[in-house]
């Protein structure tokens, strides 16, 4: 499935995991309601899906509980990245501008973003 220009927002972990696993790789920021930071990082992770072929998604584990302990969110903003379902990375240091994510995706899974 193709990367989209704007991340998707989920409502629930089902919609998180159909998400996640329709996609070979997908970024995953787990935000709450309120948080400035939060707020701040969709732009940026809309910039960041317009410059490569990395599927964005954002989910408020505050509707869905059982996600905090299910993906281990200690601070918000929180980005999970994933390959073919598996979390393969994380980045958990508060805001992050585009070319701190871009480089994020680069390290760890290059084809997937675009070298032009």
């Amino acid at each position: 499935m193709a990367a989209t220009s704007k991340p998707s927002r989920f409502e629930t972990g089902d919609d998180l995991e159909t998400f996640v696993e329709s996609h070979d790789v997908a970024l995953v920021e787990f935000y709450t309601s309120g948080c400035a930071l939060c707020q701040a990082m969709e732009p940026v992770l809309g910039n960041v899906a317009r410059a490569t072929d990395v599927a964005i998604g954002m989910v408020n584990p505050g509707d869905d509980i059982e996600l905090v302990d299910r993906f281990d969110i200690r601070s918000v903003p929180t980005l999970i990245l994933f390959e073919d379902g598996d979390e393969t990375a994380r980045l958990a240091e508060g805001f992050q501008g585009g070319d701190a994510v871009t480089d994020f995706l680069e390290t760890h899974v290059p084809n997937a973003v675009d070298a032009d």
